[in-house]
């Protein structure tokens, strides 16, 4: 089982008198941003000129180049996407690391497999808040907090594990618990958890589901409504109470058929695929083939975006949520 921290573990005093430097404002660096400074600790951003440097100056920070953040700042915290952390940290943060430097992540990936090297005298630390930067800030502002990770890479001064504690804290993470794990972990449990199940794995049963009513003959708004949109109506009972809860909640029909019926579609070959995913993570061959996907300019990656665009789903969907008023568009 996980260690895990809350209030009484993690006092603050590791990072007040230090300057936190969030490189990035994109959602995630922003709700960082706001909630350290909310808790009373110094916070400069690194970004680059444009809209998130104007953004940052808007919401009353001082804003700087990566460069010029690094140099000035104690803990310097990594928030750009996975694939342009590597060049940038070559480029505009190592050539200005000093001794006893924290350098923080928020994803183990460039750690766990070698895409950055950090020199041996400074601290490597992870938090890895439980959710998006809007849900970040918003549980901070009604003073619960979202659950985070931590993990220690290097320890050259004695002090990671503290600072990473009071990151956690900072960002309210201890209001919600605060578990222990490491940079391995977190990556390949992270990893693995989006392509089978959050990201890759509902969707696509999502779309062969709607695909299977369809091909019956069932109209595409009912294999819409019966297939993804009351998807938000289990996943919320999940998120709440845990499969058993959801469970209680929903019908006996319901029930039965799900539990019954589960296993045909989980089966042996489903299990030993999912294996599989998992064993590309660990080895990093999944890594690797991202890697290279990026290097060769992303063709696998826009061809598929594209046939998801113009998947039918997509456009019933968006006659149907048209319908819906209280829905907030996202760009």
């Amino acid at each position: 089982m996980a260690q895990v921290y809350t209030d009484a573990d993690a006092p603050l005093t590791p990072l007040q008198s230090r300057v936190i430097a969030i490189l990035g404002y994109g959602s995630q660096g922003r709700a960082q941003a706001l909630n350290l400074r909310d808790s009373g600790l110094q916070v400069i951003v690194g970004a680059r000129r444009g809209l998130s440097w104007e953004r940052a100056q808007s919401d009353g920070f001082e804003v700087l180049t990566v460069s010029d953040a690094v140099a000035r700042a104690d803990v310097l915290m990594l928030l750009i996407n996975d694939e342009h952390q590597p060049a940038l940290y070559t480029e505009q943060i190592a050539p200005h690391l000093r001794t006893g430097q924290a350098l923080g992540f928020a994803h183990g990936f460039n750690i766990h497999f070698g895409q950055i090297a950090p020199p041996e005298d400074i601290d490597v630390f992870m938090v890895s808040p439980k959710a998006v930067g809007a849900q970040l800030r918003r549980l901070y502002l009604q003073g619960h907090g979202a659950p985070c990770l931590i993990a220690v890479h290097q320890d050259f001064t004695g002090d990671a594990k503290p600072i990473a504690l009071a990151y956690a804290r900072a960002l309210g993470g201890t209001r919600a618990g605060v578990y222990e794990t490491t940079f391995r972990e977190e990556c390949e449990a992270d990893l693995f958890g989006e392509q089978a199940v959050l990201c890759g794995g509902v969707p696509a049963l999502v779309r062969a589901a709607y695909e299977t009513l369809v091909e019956a003959g069932y109209a595409p708004e009912v294999a819409y409504f019966e297939c993804l949109h009351e998807l938000k109506l289990i996943t919320d009972l999940i998120y709440e109470s845990g499969i058993r809860g959801m469970l209680f909640a929903i019908s006996d029909t319901a029930q039965y058929g799900a539990t019954t019926r589960a296993e045909r579609i989980v089966d042996a070959h489903v299990r030993e695929n999912l294996r599989q995913v998992l064993r590309d993570i660990q080895t990093g061959e999944f890594a690797r083939e991202w890697i290279l996907e990026n290097l060769a300019g992303r063709p696998v990656f826009r061809a598929l975006e594209r046939a998801a665009a113009e998947h039918p789903i997509e456009s019933v969907g968006e006659t149907i949520r048209a319908q819906m008023a209280f829905l907030k568009k996202r760009e």
